[in-house]
């Protein structure tokens, strides 16, 4: 009976042994999107942050030179803060998109007939709605 174990047990090794296969063999190509990824992460996370903060002052600062027009400062800060900040090995490898500037959806662009202009040639049939 002992025998019999030890003949099934050596079988079923031998079996698992002999249909194994690598998960996959390269590991060096994945070491070097790695390493790539990394090098572009460390010249595109700095620029991406600077533009994301620059287009928060922006942003800040249409808000109060439109007189508190909440959609036009919300544009600047989608379109400067949105986006991707960090590059992975897909998108370096085209799979995926790399989104710099975030798209502002049609609720958040600017709509001129909830804050029409003061100037008086402008008059409420002239405004275009979007």
């Amino acid at each position: 009976m002992k025998r019999w174990r030890m003949v099934v047990a050596v079988g079923v090794l031998f079996l698992s042994v002999a249909t194994a296969r690598p998960a996959r063999a390269g590991y060096l190509e994945d070491a070097g999107w790695g390493a790539l990824t990394v090098l572009t992460n460390v010249v595109y996370m700095p620029a991406k942050l600077a533009y994301s903060a620059l287009g928060g002052v922006t942003g800040g600062l249409a808000f109060l030179l439109t007189g508190g027009n909440l959609s036009t400062a919300e544009t600047v800060w989608v379109t400067s803060m949105g986006g991707t900040y960090v590059v992975t090995p897909r998108m370096l490898q085209g799979e995926d998109a790399i989104a710099f500037a975030g798209t502002p959806s049609s609720e958040t662009t600017a709509d001129n007939s909830e804050h029409p202009t003061q100037d008086s040639s402008l008059h409420e049939d002239n405004l275009v709605t979007r």
